[in-house]
């Protein structure tokens, strides 16, 4: 729920981060697609995260996640041939987001076992605004007025079908959520930097693995040795961390950041259908009629990078 090779010399074939469509909307289009990809692994995992915060630290469920996946990441720059690139990057910019990375899933983690994912959820949806706001300064994209329109409705959307108990925003919890998402802001627009000049398999690998060290080095003094019924568990936070990673990489590779930021709000629609798949649980009418708007700005804005061209930052 985004991405060196040698630039001294021109490559053979355009490099990764060369646009391969024919224009920056369809780029957009694509790097949608993959956001929404992303928000459900991520989804997924937070399903996990909050079930084992129950039983560990929530250091050391973070550092669980980074090195659950980091075989998978490992192999999956095997594959792409990336292993001799790998030292090749723009190390102050893997190291800030490697350290943003860290304290944002501990931060969350802590989060979600003070509140209930509704809480939580309402508060971290701030992140797209961030998100937006912050690549209007730094990455100097053009935002256009139908990306803060569906920013907003995103944004009622989430609070019509959460309706958060308000009194839970004045908690250590919520603190700890307002943190996570500025953190996690702030390394989306790191990321989409590194897009620039970074592989995928670059920004993947480098984000497990710092996330890996330094989450466990943090969480090593208190470590609680996992429980055999929770190694399942475990795994599935390998796969549905490394898929996401994988995912938003890709989204803030190709699209622009306001763009694809709306669509942090399909998290609530993906929540409506885990729910339902896999507790029965049927929503009710509010959350129906808060993912309606949520939908309805995502295709408002869909539609929108169909019919315009977006301003290349």
């Amino acid at each position: 729920m985004s991405e060196p090779d040698d630039r001294t010399t021109a490559p053979p074939n355009p490099p990764e981060n060369s646009s391969a469509v024919p224009s920056a909307s369809s780029g957009d289009l694509r790097g949608i697609v993959a956001m929404v990809a992303a928000v459900g692994f991520f989804s997924l995992m937070d399903a996990l995260l909050k079930t084992l915060t129950v039983h560990y630290p929530a250091m050391q469920v973070a550092a669980l996640r980074g090195w659950a996946a980091l075989p998978l990441v490992a192999l999956y720059a095997l594959w792409r041939g990336e292993v001799p690139r790998l030292l090749k990057v723009r190390w102050p910019l893997h190291l800030l987001r490697g350290g943003l990375n860290v304290a944002m899933l501990a931060l969350f983690a802590f989060a979600i076992r003070e509140l209930a994912l509704a809480e939580a959820y309402t508060l971290f949806f701030i992140a797209p605004l961030l998100i937006t706001a912050l690549s209007t300064v730094v990455l100097r994209e053009k935002v256009r007025a139908a990306h803060w329109m569906a920013i907003a409705l995103g944004m009622v959307g989430v609070l019509v079908a959460l309706r958060p108990n308000q009194e839970a925003f004045f908690t250590l919890g919520a603190l700890a959520v307002l943190a996570a998402a500025g953190c996690y802001a702030v390394s989306a627009i790191t990321g989409r930097l590194l897009t620039r000049t970074d592989s995928s398999a670059s920004l993947v690998f480098w984000t497990t693995t710092l996330l890996a060290l330094g989450a466990g080095t943090l969480a090593w003094p208190q470590w609680v040795g996992v429980a055999q019924a929770h190694w399942p568990l475990v795994a599935g936070l390998a796969v549905t961390g490394f898929a996401g990673q994988l995912a938003i990489t890709e989204a803030f590779r190709h699209g622009q950041a306001s763009v694809v930021a709306p669509f942090e709000y399909t998290a609530l629609a993906w929540g409506m259908g885990l729910d339902w798949v896999l507790w029965q649980t049927v929503p009710g009418y509010s959350t129906l009629l808060g993912g309606a708007i949520i939908i309805g700005s995502g295709l408002y804005l869909v539609r929108q990078e169909r019919t315009q061209t977006v301003v290349p930052p």
